[in-house]
């Protein structure tokens, strides 16, 4: 029996509700049996989400009561399973799926390829081509650097999600194959602040303006390398293309390397720097007394998650490298220490307000000092640990996303 032919899928997230339902509707209409799927989680808390479905004539809306109301079970339960009918309909030709404004797109991806539906992923139905990501120019620049937490904004994905805005909007931006730009900043130097932290946080996206795009044009922006839904590998490299290493607008860029470990205690307060002044912080991190893990670290806005990246390579119970990304061995390769492997930190951070050399001396001074890093590994396994045990998701049978794998609750500046 030949396996039909996988459908189109284009993935439609964002913060603004509104210029998203503009390009979803443009990319309907440019191509005739395109069905538009929007699952609205305002009353998620509630257990309820309103799906809306269009294709052709059709206009059906209909409410979902979920006994746990979240992402994870929106998705398992009826986005998945509808994604892999729609895709058996002869009549449907693309599926365009505009995603609620607090839904990422990069766990929304992982679910479509792994995530089973029956005795397969919905993955082997739909063809992901493309992630649009509309920015809110009025509005994006606070987002992306404020403290605000989604539930200030009636914007949670489930009763327990402590996120920032700055998380969501960054991620989304972040995992977009092209942005769509909407709306206009308030002024010159707003908009150029802007620009310039998408330069840094999105250098290889392009960007192209509602106002001047149709349903055709805005695919042909994808550029030939997209990453088309493929999940952050967390020991790849931390740059995708190539960001602008000066200042502007007082937006930097700060590489952050080392070749040994933090001290548990220096690393929990050193990370203030990073909630004050910082756009964005992403990267690894080896810390003394978990010596066999990778720590993921990241930051946006007034919002911090401390994550497990997974075993390091040299770990005991490391990965076989035959099992690793060729990235992420090439990688080790070029790092590998005799002793250590391929434990190292590297982090990445986007300025605003604090300097370069703030955040590089608050980090070092986080590093062991010779004569701790002398005193041997036996030592720093005794070292106090602050980070406690990793957090675990509600939902277990679902795992979001191997970039959001054990990842902790958001928290605020004000908490820490």
């Amino acid at each position: 029996m030949t396996p039909h032919p996988r459908v189109p899928l284009v993935l439609v997230g964002g913060l603004a509700p509104g210029p998203n339902a503009t390009l979803a509707e443009l990319l309907r209409v440019a191509a005739p049996g395109t069905a538009v799927v929007h699952h609205d989680l305002r009353e998620i808390r509630s257990g309820v989400v309103r799906r809306r479905l269009r294709l052709g004539q059709r206009d059906e809306l209909t409410v979902l009561e979920l006994a746990h109301g979240c992402v994870s079970c929106t998705l398992r339960e009826d986005l998945l399973p509808l994604l892999r009918r729609l895709a058996r309909m002869p009549q449907v030709r693309r599926i365009v799926v505009r995603l609620d404004e607090a839904m990422e797109p990069e766990p929304v991806s992982w679910a479509i390829r792994n995530v089973l539906v029956g005795d397969h992923p919905a993955g082997d139905d739909v063809d992901l081509r493309a992630v649009l990501t509309v920015v809110d120019c009025a509005s994006f620049l606070a987002d992306a650097t404020g403290d605000d937490v989604l539930a200030e904004r009636n914007l949670q994905a489930s009763p327990g999600d402590e996120r920032t805005v700055a998380q969501v909007v960054l991620s989304q931006v972040e995992f977009a194959d092209v942005l769509v730009l909407a709306g206009a900043a308030a002024d010159a130097w707003t908009a150029a602040k802007a620009a310039a932290v998408l330069d840094r946080v999105a250098p290889s996206v392009p960007r192209v303006e509602l106002s001047r795009i149709d349903g055709h044009s805005v695919l042909d922006a994808v550029p030939a390398d997209a990453r088309r839904g493929e999940v952050t590998d967390m020991h790849g490299a931390l740059l995708r293309g190539a960001p602008p290493l000066h200042v502007d607008c007082g937006v930097g860029l700060v590489t952050f390397t080392a070749r040994r470990p933090f001290h548990p205690g220096r690393l929990h307060d050193a990370l203030d720097v990073l909630l004050d002044g910082v756009v964005r912080t992403r990267g690894r991190a080896w810390v003394a007394s978990r010596p066999d893990v990778a720590f993921w670290i990241e930051s946006a806005g007034g919002g911090l998650g401390i994550g497990h990246a997974g075993p390091w390579l040299a770990a005991p119970d490391g990965p076989e490298w035959t099992d690793v990304s060729p990235e992420r061995r090439t990688l080790a390769s070029l790092r590998w220490d005799p002793v250590h492997g391929d434990r190292a930190q590297e982090l990445v951070v986007v300025t605003d307000q604090t300097t370069p050399g703030e955040i590089d001396a608050a980090l070092r001074g986080a590093l062991l000092t010779d004569e701790e890093l002398a005193a041997g590994p036996e030592a720093w396994l005794r070292y106090p640990d602050p980070f406690g045990d990793w957090h675990e998701e509600p939902c277990e049978d679902t795992t979001p996303s191997p970039a959001r794998r054990d990842a902790t609750a958001a928290n605020r500046k004000e908490d820490q």
